[in-house]
């Protein structure tokens, strides 16, 4: 089940985030709180019996930024933005390749259509370029980011 993050999720999506992400690259733990407490409508988990195993998060902007590493803490957030930035499409690794990022950001494209937003962009590394493609993202540049001291991909879909 695809549904809106809980706080009482937080210990589950920490888990997951620091289990599938390498080193820097990982949200810690009070960031991962802050986007549940300010964004849950821009937060969506996927629930497998009673345990979590993947979830999406973004933030929502009228000016996107894609290298203003402040913004991966909502700082300049804003509910009403008619942009999303994801921040995480992310898998517990145990659960991986079985087509659960697709449903989630599926899940996470229709909710983020229905709430009016104009665009959805996103970074990503060289080898996820083809699955963001195939779900209707472009590939924008080069990032400028170098989050977790790793090399970055732009893209973005628009919603309207």
């Amino acid at each position: 089940m695809i549904r809106e993050v809980r706080i009482a999720d937080l210990d589950s999506c920490y888990e997951i985030e620091t289990t599938a992400y390498a080193g820097d690259e990982a949200a810690s733990r009070e960031k991962i709180e802050k986007r549940i407490q300010t964004y849950p409508e821009g937060f969506i988990v996927l629930e497998l019996g009673n345990r979590i195993v993947g979830f999406v998060n973004g933030g929502a902007t009228d000016k996107v930024e894609m290298s203003d590493e402040a913004f991966k803490e909502l700082v300049g957030h804003d509910p009403a933005g008619k942009h999303i930035v994801i921040m995480s499409v992310v898998v517990h690794p145990a659960y991986q390749g079985r087509g659960y990022a697709s449903q989630l950001l599926v899940a996470f494209i229709d909710k983020m259509r229905a709430l009016g937003k104009h665009s959805i962009h996103l970074i990503c590394q060289t080898e996820l370029i083809d699955f963001y493609t195939k779900h209707g993202f472009q590939y924008c540049c080069k990032s400028a980011s170098d989050h977790g001291g790793l090399s970055w991909h732009e893209m973005q879909m628009d919603l309207r």
